[in-house]
């Protein structure tokens, strides 16, 4: 019966490893002097977005987190309900989301916030959920 179990066991985790692997690291690095996001999967870049970050009197933080928690159709509560669809927050009340204010993509516009076009940002939000939370990374950059 030992055997048996320990084989099961042994099976068991060589079934699951791919997984592990399969799911990999996902980084989102914020360059706010670029007001670019570049993707990356498994240390190879897949995407490169412009963003908007925190304009004049206002303040986007720098430095390194996991992801925190998902929230499909989120709304501010901080700034009169405002949109802010494919939220992932990353520290605090700051978030990676999407944005209606396409035009202002590519310069500071925010309140503080990491704003996307919204198709880019559903993108993101689904490979963040494929790869779950603590696999993804945000990097905020000067």
């Amino acid at each position: 019966m030992k055997i048996f179990t320990s084989a099961l066991l042994s099976a068991s985790l060589l079934f699951c490893v791919p997984v592990a692997v399969e799911a990999g690291q996902l980084i989102a690095k914020v360059d706010v002097s670029e007001q670019t996001m570049r993707v990356y999967r498994n240390g190879k870049q897949i995407h490169k977005w412009r963003v908007s970050t925190a304009r004049k009197g206002k303040y986007t933080p720098r430095g390194q987190w996991r992801g925190k928690m998902l929230s499909k159709n989120h709304k501010s509560s901080l700034y009169n309900n405002a949109p802010m669809p494919y939220s992932i927050f990353y520290s605090g009340n700051f978030a990676i989301h999407g944005t209606n204010q396409t035009s202002r993509l590519g310069r500071p516009a925010s309140a503080g916030c990491i704003r996307l076009d919204t198709g880019n940002a559903r993108k993101l939000y689904a490979m963040t959920e494929a790869v779950g939370l603590r696999n993804l990374k945000v990097v905020v950059q000067d």
